[in-house]
């Protein structure tokens, strides 16, 4: 089977009706200014030399040859043999805040989206790393255990929203829990081993009113794993808000009517990183932060996951590189003139 490194080069052959047409144009228009200047058998005695088919014999070796280089530059491969590997990877926890607060658009388009955001570009950069989600507000679930299909994880982190968890607040705390469960710990069918090989990333505004998240992060560094904090919003205050239908019918409010803001709660991050032994980055419109943790990543120790088969490809691009030479050559050689000593319509005729 035939694979192509770049595939997406192959669009420049769409090039080629394009030019096709031009040439097409531009014959008539030439063939309608000859027919104004002379009469067509006039022509033909003035020039007996001239030929009509040797000029499109030409320009469809040009368009050939175009057609082969554009096949040499997505270079053709062919998966000759399987080759066996070891797959190292790391193990990573994204725990990701789906409280009403959330949907604060301090940063746009508001702070759940610019989330979702993060973790797919988080996902993009990942290699044979396996990854879980956990969804949290007032309390926490593992929405989708630990895999790499990655594929599988985007589709997960698009399909959360505020509405997941009736239980409104901010339980960063039982979310490490559950990041931990998802590793494995606590489990008593498994066996239990501390390693370097596991983190959490904490994606929340901050605004922890459900349990003690630092205790939580300070047990985790201390099996090992390390716990990473993404603040989403700013420290100004900003409403919330309320959709109805899919349209924004206002701003949550208090019992008593006022309007409800909600900023950054930047400190309860950096203490929860610093308590994990990681790190606290904030996002903003332009940066989610996600650079600086795909290098706290590389400081994980990699855990061998098991064989991996996968198939190495061969390049072919040597075969239309060489065909592209050869209607070159033939383009140059072949002349828009007839030919007395080697004439094709003769040679047909006999």
């Amino acid at each position: 089977m035939i694979h192509f490194e770049h595939i997406n080069l192959l669009y420049l052959l769409l090039t080629i009706p394009v030019l096709v047409g031009l040439y097409i144009r531009m014959r008539v228009v030439r063939q309608r200014k000859l027919a104004e200047f002379a009469d067509t058998n006039l022509l033909n005695r003035l020039t007996p030399e001239n030929s009509r088919r040797r000029p499109v014999a030409k320009f469809t070796l040009l368009m050939l040859a175009w057609a082969f280089l554009i096949i040499t530059l997505a270079n053709p491969q062919v998966g000759t043999k399987m080759v066996k590997g070891e797959r190292l990877g790391a193990d990573i926890a994204v725990c990701m805040d789906v409280s009403n607060s959330m949907m604060a658009e301090d940063i746009a388009p508001n702070r759940l989206a610019r989330s979702q955001r993060a973790v797919s570009a988080l996902l993009d950069q990942l290699g044979s790393d396996r990854v879980s989600i956990i969804v949290f507000a007032g309390s926490a679930f593992v929405q989708m255990p630990l895999t790499n299909d990655y594929s599988a994880a985007k589709m997960f982190v698009e399909q959360t929203n505020c509405n997941m968890i009736e239980a409104q607040g901010t339980a960063i705390g039982e979310a490490i829990g559950m990041a931990m469960q998802s590793f494995g710990y606590g489990d008593p069918d498994r066996e239990w081993q501390k390693k370097q090989s596991r983190t959490i990333i904490v994606i929340s505004d901050g605004e922890n009113h459900e349990d003690d998240a630092i205790k939580a992060a300070s047990d985790a560094q201390a099996e090992g794993v390390m716990v990473n904090t993404i603040g989403m919003g700013t420290t100004q205050g900003t409403p919330i808000p309320v959709y109805y239908k899919g349209q924004q019918a206002g701003y949550k409010r208090d019992k008593a009517g006022n309007i409800v803001t909600t900023q950054l709660n930047e400190q309860m991050l950096i203490d929860i990183a610093q308590a994990g032994g990681g790190i606290y980055v904030r996002a903003n419109n332009i940066n989610a932060g996600i650079d600086d943790i795909v290098k706290q990543l590389t400081k994980l120790e990699k855990e061998n996951y098991g064989n991996t088969v996968f198939s190495e490809y061969e390049s072919r691009f040597q075969y239309p590189l060489a065909a592209a030479l050869l209607c070159l050559l033939a383009e140059l050689l072949f002349t828009e003139k007839k030919n007395k000593k080697f004439n094709i319509g003769k040679l047909l005729k006999r």
